[in-house]
């Protein structure tokens, strides 16, 4: 199976040939991300449970509705965000995968790389939303003034050996 760097990227995880086959909850729940765009927001009831709990580092919200607000948002603060998954794998009762998120701002392509894990209710939909990613390295650190702050401390703090072989100033 092609890397996704190797892909077109109009090219979808789930359209990829010889990937694994993933249970039916994993497969609607890679299918609405990789297709996720303002008119998707309507399938949220189908593929969230009501009470369902979101969280990443931003927010930690419940309910379909404020997921679909959060969802919502990303789109009108975004030029052109978009899910690219990596990986999938797990079962009908949790999953995880890994994915590219890719959108404009500021008249630049961006890209965070990070990791979901889900779990499913009884009737498959996401019951529990959790996303992995690295708010400061991945994105914080890219701003003017805050991202010299925080590259200066990620350098003062990090051990000599996570620095080997990346041309580190502390080396």
């Amino acid at each position: 199976m092609p890397a996704a760097s190797e892909r077109p990227a109009s090219a979808r995880w789930t359209d990829l040939p010889g990937r694994p086959a993933l249970p039916p909850p994993l497969e609607r729940a890679v299918a609405f991300f990789e297709t996720l765009s303002p008119e998707r927001l309507a399938d949220i009831p189908s593929i969230y449970a009501p009470r369902a709990r979101f969280q990443d580092p931003f927010n930690d919200l419940q309910g379909q509705q404020a997921i679909a607000a959060v969802f919502a948002h990303m789109f009108e603060q975004l030029e052109d965000p978009r899910f690219a998954v990596l990986e999938a794998f797990g079962d009908a009762q949790q999953a995880f995968v890994t994915w590219d998120f890719d959108f404009g701002g500021g008249g630049r392509r961006r890209r965070i790389h990070g990791s979901t894990h889900f779990r499913f209710d009884a009737d498959g939909r996401i019951d529990r939303h959790r996303d992995y990613w690295d708010a400061a390295g991945e994105l914080y650190e890219t701003l003017p003034l805050l991202g010299a702050v925080l590259r200066w401390l990620r350098r003062r703090l990090a051990t000599p050996a996570s620095h080997a072989g990346h041309g580190s100033p502390l080396q």
